[in-house]
C-alpha cells in the first residue's frame, strides 16, 4: 500500500509506464506513517471490524460493526461514505449499502477492506464469506460485495494451497456466475492464458470490454473508476503474470492504475498468506521495525498487536469450524468453496446523459429529464461554520420523496447530495428544496447523471 500510495488514482483509464519509477527505501514507510497517514484507510479500516470482533465476539452482528464503523475518527469515501451516513440517519444494513439507497454500491470499499475475513478463516473460504456477508452488505451490494467476498476466499485458500492459478480458479467458485464480476475474473484468467507473457494485452482486452461505469457518479463519463470488478481483475492480473513472484505482482498489480495503491496491497497480502512471512523478499520489509508498534491513525492498535490478535481469531475461528487447536499444532478444516447468492446493483439502468450545473443551490433547483433514474454529485456548505446541518426536500413529479440531513463537517457528510432510481419510464420533474436555510448555507450541485432502460452507443 505504502509503495502505491504517489500513483493512487493518478493513472485513470492508462497504465503506469515503465519508465516511471516508484522511490522505495527503510525510510518510505515511516514518511507515510508521519506526513500521509490517511493512506492506510485500507488497513484501519479492517481494523474496525478485527477490534469488533474482539469486543463482541466471533458471534458479533451487522448492527455491532454498522455502528463501529459509523462512529469512528477516521475520514471515508464513496460507499463507505454514504453507509455512514445512511447509518447515522437511521438506515442501517444491509439496506445502509443496497443500491438504492447506496450509488456507490459497486465500488472497492469492501475490497480493500475484506482482508481480515480471509485471514482469520484459513483454509475456509465459506466460513470467511459468512462473514464477508454480515460485514460487506454496510457499505455495498452486487459486484461491490463480491469484491469483499472474493478477495477473502482468496486469502482463506492462499494458506493451503501453493498454486497461485489454481487459488484464483477455486476462489471465483464462491461467485455466481451469472454476475458481471465473475465474468470479468474468469475473462482475466482466459487473457493471461492466450498471453502468458504480456500483462499490458490483457490490461488492454480489459478496458474495451469492462471498463464503462455505470455505477458511481464520479465514475460515469470519466477516465476515474473506482469500480470493484475492473481493480479486482488488476489484482488477479498481478497475481497470476507475478506467478509467485513478490515484486513481479505488487508492480503488474500497482502499473495497472487506478486504485494503485489498494490492488497491490490485496495482491501482495494474498501472496504472502500464501508464501509466509519468512518467504517474502527483504526488500519489501524494509522500514517494518520503525513502524511495527506505532498505532495506525485513528485506532489504538499497532502492526505489531494486529499480529497477535489476528493470529488470536484465526484459532478461534479454527477452533469453531471443527479444527484442532493445540500447543504448537493446528489442524484446519478445509472447506470447498461454494457460490453465494446472486445480487445486482443498477439493475436495468444505464447512464444516457449528464448536465453540469456545478452551481450553489441556496433555496431551489428544478430540472426535467426523460428516463428511470438520476444521481447528483456535490456537497453542503456555508451556514454556521464546518458544524451546520442543512436539510433538503427532494419533490420527483410533485411528490415529496425524502428529506435528507446534509452535513457540512466533512467527517459526517453525505457523500452525495441526492439520486433516485427505479422511476417509471418516461418524462419527469426534479426539484430540490432546502428547508429553512442558515444565511450562506448552501448546497453544491455539480453533475446530474440520468438513467435509462436500455443503453446508448455511438454510431461511427
Amino acid at each position: 500500500m505504502t509503495y502505491g500510495g504517489p500513483t493512487e488514482f493518478r493513472y485513470r483509464g492508462a497504465f503506469i509506464p515503465d519508465y516511471k519509477i516508484v522511490p522505495w527505501d527503510a525510510g518510505t514507510m515511516k514518511w507515510w506513517y508521519d506526513n500521509g497517514p490517511g493512506l492506510y484507510d485500507d488497513i484501519y479500516m479492517d481494523l474496525t471490524w478485527v477490534e469488533t470482533f474482539e469486543r463482541k465476539g466471533l458471534d458479533a452482528t451487522a448492527k455491532d460493526f454498522a455502528l463501529a464503523f459509523a462512529h469512528a475518527g477516521y475520514d471515508l469515501w464513496h460507499a463507505n461514505q454514504t453507509a455512514r451516513h445512511n447509518i447515522l440517519s437511521g438506515v442501517m444494513p444491509p439496506a445502509s449499502g443496497h443500491w438504492m439507497h447506496n450509488p456507490d454500491a459497486d465500488d472497492i470499499d469492501f475490497q480493500i477492506e475484506a482482508d481480515f475475513a480471509g485471514l482469520m478463516s484459513p483454509g475456509m473460504p465459506n466460513t470467511a464469506v459468512a462473514i464477508a456477508d454480515t460485514v460487506g452488505h454496510i457499505m455495498n451490494y452486487g459486484d461491490g460485495w463480491y469484491g469483499g467476498v472474493y478477495m477473502a476466499a482468496l486469502y482463506a485458500l492462499a494458506f493451503t494451497h501453493n498454486d497461485i492459478g489454481y487459488v484464483v480458479r477455486e476462489a471465483l467458485r464462491t461467485i455466481p456466475e451469472q454476475s458481471a464480476f465473475h465474468q470479468t475474473i474468469r475473462d482475466v484468467i482466459r487473457w493471461h492464458g492466450e498471453h502468458p507473457d504480456d500483462w499490458k494485452q490483457t490490461w488492454f482486452e480489459l478496458q474495451k470490454k469492462w471498463a464503462d461505469e455505470r455505477g458511481c457518479p464520479e465514475g460515469v463519463y470519466d477516465a476515474f473508476d473506482i469500480d470493484a470488478k475492473i481493480n479486482a481483475a488488476y489484482v488477479v492480473m498481478g497475481l497470476l503474470y507475478g506467478d509467485g513472484d513478490f515484486t513481479r505482482t505488487i508492480e503488474v498489480a500497482m502499473r495497472a492504475g487506478q486504485d494503485s495503491d489498494c490492488n497491490p496491497a490485496s495482491a501482495a497480502g494474498v501472496l504472502g498468506a500464501m508464501l509466509g512471512y519468512d518467504a517474502i523478499p527483504a526488500h519489501w520489509k524494509q522500514g517494518l521495525p520503525a513502524v511495527e508498534d506505532v498505532d495506525f491513525k485513528y485506532t489504538t492498535l499497532s502492526l505489531s498487536e494486529v499480529y497477535d490478535l489476528s493470529y488470536k481469531h484465526a484459532l478461534q475461528v479454527v477452533a469453531r469450524g471443527g479444527g484442532r487447536v493445540e500447543e504448537g499444532f493446528v489442524e484446519l478444516p478445509v472447506q470447498t468453496p461454494q457460490p453465494v447468492r446472486y445480487e445486482e446493483s443498477f439493475a436495468g439502468h444505464y447512464p444516457i446523459g449528464e448536465v453540469n450545473f456545478n452551481t450553489k443551490v441556496q433555496d431551489e433547483l428544478t430540472f426535467t429529464f426523460e428516463g428511470i433514474g438520476f444521481a447528483a454529485t456535490g456537497w453542503a456548505g456555508g451556514g454556521q461554520g464546518l458544524d451546520a446541518v442543512h436539510t433538503s426536500e427532494l419533490y420527483v413529479d410533485g411528490r415529496l420523496v425524502e428529506t435528507s440531513r446534509h452535513p457540512t463537517a466533512f467527517r459526517t457528510r453525505k457523500n452525495l447530495p441526492f439520486w433516485r432510481y427505479g422511476l417509471a419510464p418516461g418524462k419527469h420533474t426534479v426539484r430540490l428544496r432546502l428547508v429553512d436555510p442558515a444565511p450562506g448555507a448552501f448546497l453544491q450541485v455539480d453533475r446530474v447523471i440520468f438513467y435509462g432502460e436500455a443503453p446508448t452507443k455511438a454510431t461511427f
